[in-house]
């Protein structure tokens, strides 16, 4: 264990990501498993993202955010998972101090700026079903922009603070993290310094940046299906809520794997849980969304044949 010199106390310069190495005979299966649901994950979020830009009837409100999640995806993806690959290839479970304080803050900006950004999508599906009238003029270009800047200075400023504090600490060992990823938590466990103020000031800021934008997404979503179950037809009833249900579907898998992990105990029963429920929400939830949103919506699935058959007219004509 490589190690240097801090004050009066060793500090070390190295953590070893501890991953799934219990599990020594899956070793190559879970990297072909994690292989795949990287490439798929950045292959369909990258195409949403094409989709969005290249498509003049997707540039709405609510696919302008579809394209800053996608977006937000892909570098969620790339955070975690190529350092789960490499290790899982080649056995080598070491990170660099430097290296894992990146992983944290990469992660740490992104999980509050998803937070933010579900949050300004339900506003949106709020607007769009409840205000029709006002839809237009309320969700303006100027205040999505606002919107989504916000979501990600947001999530930049709250991870700065954490960082900063997380500078101050000392590691002088152990130096394992029982994880496949530098999560903060596990992270703090392993300082000898007084992690009190970081403990406060992390409590503050993770309840500042997720219990508002949650209760935002649970009220927008409570008026949008009083709203919808007054509409006395079952098309139009369908039909509001086709236009909503894929993002409900994105939002529960977040916030329900989000509180399984952080909000339950940690005991020894559920520690083995818990890293399999972090999965879901580091790994799986940036799979899904594209799954989610070209699946059961119909301009993404117009939009992407149309794409298609413009590639594959073109390829026709050159041959």
């Amino acid at each position: 264990m490589e190690k240097r010199k801090w004050g009066n106390q060793t500090s070390i310069t190295e953590f070893i990501l501890l991953d799934f190495r219990n599990l020594p005979e899956l070793q190559i299966l879970l990297f072909l498993l994690f292989l795949v649901i990287y490439i798929v994950t950045m292959a369909g979020n990258i195409l949403i993202i094409v989709l969005v830009v290249a498509d003049q009837h997707l540039h709405t409100p609510m696919y302008f955010f579809l394209g800053n999640l996608s977006c937000l995806e892909t570098c969620y993806t790339s955070t975690i998972l190529p350092r789960l690959l490499a290790s899982l290839l080649t056995g080598d479970r070491t990170i660099s101090f430097t290296g894992c304080i990146i992983q944290l803050y990469s992660f740490g900006f992104l999980v509050v700026t998803e937070c933010f950004l579900l949050a300004g999508m339900s506003y949106d599906r709020y607007l769009a079903i409840c205000k029709p009238l006002h839809y237009a003029a309320l969700m303006n270009g100027r205040f999505c922009l606002q919107l989504a800047a916000g979501s990600w200075i947001s999530g930049f400023l709250a991870i700065t603070i954490i960082i900063f504090l997380m500078l101050q600490l000392t590691f002088c060992g152990p130096n394992e993290i029982d994880h496949f990823f530098c999560d903060f938590i596990v992270l703090l466990k392993l300082s000898c310094s007084d992690t009190q103020l970081i403990s406060m000031v992390s409590l503050f800021l993770s309840f500042f940046d997720t219990f508002p934008p949650f209760l935002l997404t649970v009220a927008s979503y409570m008026y949008i299906i009083a709203t919808i179950l007054r509409i006395p037809s079952t098309m139009g009833r369908q039909k509001a809520f086709s236009t909503c249900s894929s993002h409900l579907i994105v939002v529960t898998v977040f916030y329900g794997t989000l509180v399984i992990v952080y909000m339950l105990p940690k005991n020894n029963t559920l520690r083995d849980l818990n890293k399999v429920f972090s999965v879901f929400y580091t790994v799986l939830t940036p799979l899904l969304n594209p799954l989610i949103y070209s699946l059961r919506n119909k301009h993404v699935n117009m939009a992407l044949r149309k794409t298609l058959s413009k590639f594959t007219g073109s390829n026709s004509h050159q041959v």
